[in-house]
């Protein structure tokens, strides 16, 4: 195989490409709506990130400012958690549109995330919104198949490709060099949008510049492979086709079915197949199991009054108020840690039902390079389900080590004896609710998304070289005329 002769074609298919007046007008519209879009981006993240930061702020303020008080009721007071997007989600915004923003964290009780976009806007946003990644991932693939959708057939048509096979251009020169010359063409469509993804790797501050260095590496190299193996299956089509009206039908077909059609129907089969318990369904699971366990609010209940015969057979006294720590902090704290393992087990399994869902859409990486690059891309964008999940998860944690904070200082600090928390009796100093620490999320790191998604990205490559196999080692079977 001659590199010349595929260097050569591959120049021969870009000029002739970009002689047609329609390909500058298409580019000037698709990088006007890419301006649009990530400009819109960037302000929307921007005002998200200072909102966040602002209500953050706020919510940290008012539980400092409170005045001395008895612990239990400031573990009640409780505060708010706000979720900070990542900054790649100015480029991929994944499902940030549709998972809450904010929690309230409070004692004994576990509340879900609110205040989504798709929750407080009308319904047309649940057909999804216009980003960059739509124009990427489903509007780009559909340009490419209009660019060389004759790529072949053309040849074939005008009687050239018989001419050139004659001048010693063999047919697998010819089939490397239109889908090279394709993906040419194609990068003049990609790599603005790759800019903007840059730009936003350097402009971040020097706490997450680094890894969201290496995060827009990963994408760049996953986008590029997926243009190369849309590029090559585009031609390929096209070689195999007989006109190129069928080449046409056939690439839009493809389109229809791998881009629109399998990824909707896959949400669906999976929703049906393992469907999940709604929001009142889910508080009531924890609440059934919660009663039968034990309330720490009820002093009559049976599961606590044997604890309380427990504790008083340690200590060796015969009532409460002889024990050397608060007894209604012990109880709340005995109380807190069995409703969080309620919390986490019921929540387990509607995480679990979550994932068999999206199994589904998850298994058909392997056939579908689309949903392989949505889901990488998302994935190293920290937009994806994982990432959400992570989220919760640390939330719930800082609830519950602060829930046992405040009943910690119940115990050390109020007297068993004490019968009211009015004023300033049986309170504690307000210097403590200072003491607490404060939220700070963590992103997912880079080697966990990369174990994540490490399916996806080699399914990606496999494709890639399996196009470029067929291209070269089946070349004999692709017809000149």
């Amino acid at each position: 195989m001659k590199k010349t002769v595929v260097f050569l074609i591959a120049k021969q298919f870009s000029k002739k490409t970009f002689s047609n007046k329609g390909l500058l007008i298409l580019l000037f519209i698709f990088l006007g709506v890419l301006a649009y879009v990530t400009t819109n981006s960037w302000v929307a993240f921007e005002k998200h990130h200072h909102t966040v930061e602002h209500h953050q702020e706020e919510s940290r303020k008012s539980w400092d400012d409170n005045p001395d008080k008895h612990p239990h009721r400031m573990a009640h007071f409780g505060s708010f958690t706000f979720r900070l997007q990542h900054p790649l989600s100015i480029f991929d915004s994944g499902i940030e549109s549709y998972t809450g923003n904010a929690i309230f964290l409070e004692a004994h009780k576990q509340h879900t995330a609110n205040f989504s976009e798709a929750s407080l806007s009308t319904g047309l946003v649940r057909f999804g919104d216009l980003n960059v990644t739509m124009l990427l991932q489903l509007i780009l693939p559909l340009i490419i198949f209009f660019l060389g959708y004759a790529s072949i057939t053309s040849e074939k048509e005008n009687g050239t490709l018989k001419i050139m096979h004659i001048q010693g251009a063999k047919i697998k020169e010819v089939l490397l060099g239109k889908s090279l010359g394709l993906f040419l063409i194609s990068a003049i469509f990609f790599l603005p949008a790759f800019l903007s993804l840059w730009s936003i790797s350097f402009l971040e501050n020097e706490a997450t510049n680094g890894a969201t260095i290496i995060r827009s590496l990963l994408i760049t190299f996953s986008y590029i492979v997926f243009y190369m193996v849309l590029c090559c299956i585009t031609v390929i089509i096209s070689g195999k086709s007989q006109n190129s009206n069928k080449a046409l039908l056939s690439l839009l077909s493809i389109w229809l079915l791998f881009f629109i059609i399998v990824p909707k129907m896959a949400q669906v089969v999976g929703n049906s197949m393992y469907p999940n318990l709604s929001k009142i369904a889910f508080k009531a699971a924890i609440e059934e199991e919660i009663s039968k366990t034990g309330d720490s609010h009820n002093p009559d209940d049976p599961y606590f009054n044997s604890l309380r015969d427990s504790i008083l057979k340690v200590y060796n006294v015969t009532d409460v108020k002889d024990l050397p720590i608060n007894y209604s902090g012990f109880v709340m704290s005995k109380g807190e840690e069995q409703s969080a393992k309620i919390y986490n087990k019921q929540h387990t399994i509607l995480i679990d039902t979550y994932q068999k869902q999206n199994s589904i859409t998850n298994g058909l990486v392997f056939l579908n390079p689309y949903l392989a690059i949505k889901n990488v891309s998302m994935g190293f964008s920290g937009t994806d389900f994982d990432t959400y999940v992570n989220f919760l998860s640390q939330t719930e944690n800082y609830r519950y080590k602060q829930s046992q904070y405040m009943n910690e200082l119940q115990m050390k600090f109020i007297s068993n004896k004490a019968t009211s928390s009015e004023g300033k009796v049986n309170v504690i100093d307000k210097s403590y609710w200072k003491s607490a620490p404060k939220f700070s999320y963590n992103y997912i790191s880079i080697g966990k998304t990369i174990q994540n998604q490490l399916t996806a990205i080699v399914t990606l490559v496999v494709w890639l070289l399996c196009t470029l196999l067929f291209m070269v080692k089946f070349s004999n079977r692709f017809k000149i005329f």
